[in-house]
């Protein structure tokens, strides 16, 4: 059995962990890899007695080449009296995690980036005309004699929109 689940941090990965550790008391093994952070440098595979990165190695694999993060993956086994060697291991745990990022719902998230810009009321148009060709999501806005707006936008736009509204003038 594999389950995947949105996780933020690694007490949540702990806690989800430990709980199917008791709700699979009798299971010889569960298996779990667990990938944090929009960068992905926090992850871990972990065995459970398996033999050394025959389970834990082949779930982080699903997660990557799947190219996930904020993500658990667990794999509970229980022993069918087949033994399946190294190489068995290593398809059964990564056959398991496959079919878990198959059953599950993939939410995709932009990194987003805040920009900030203040400006006179006679530039509405122009800053409009900005916020209207790149699209990017209002989150503050005040207008008056001297306006602000804050916007958020994907990161890697986030330089060339700061571009576009400091070359407006009035």
């Amino acid at each position: 059995m594999a389950f995947a689940h949105h996780v933020d941090n690694t007490d949540q990965v702990k806690e989800i962990v430990d709980a199917y550790r008791k709700r699979f008391f009798d299971a010889r093994h569960v298996c779990y890899a667990y990938m944090l952070g929009a960068d992905r440098k926090l992850f871990r595979a972990v065995d459970d007695g398996e033999p050394s990165s025959t389970a834990g190695k082949p779930i982080l694999g699903q997660i990557n080449a799947n190219e996930l993060t904020d993500v658990l993956i667990v794999v509970v086994r229980y022993y069918g009296g087949v033994n399946l060697g190294t190489g068995g291991l290593i398809v059964a745990y990564r056959t398991a995690a496959q079919q878990a990022v198959a059953n599950a719902e993939i939410v995709t998230k932009m990194i987003e980036e805040t920009v900030s810009f203040d400006f006179p009321y006679v530039m509405m148009n122009k800053v409009m005309k900005v916020v209207k060709d790149m699209n990017p999501r209002i989150v503050k806005q005040q207008f008056d004699n001297t306006c602000s707006i804050t916007l958020a936008i994907r990161k890697s736009e986030a330089e060339h929109l700061r571009n576009r509204l400091a070359q407006l003038s009035f």
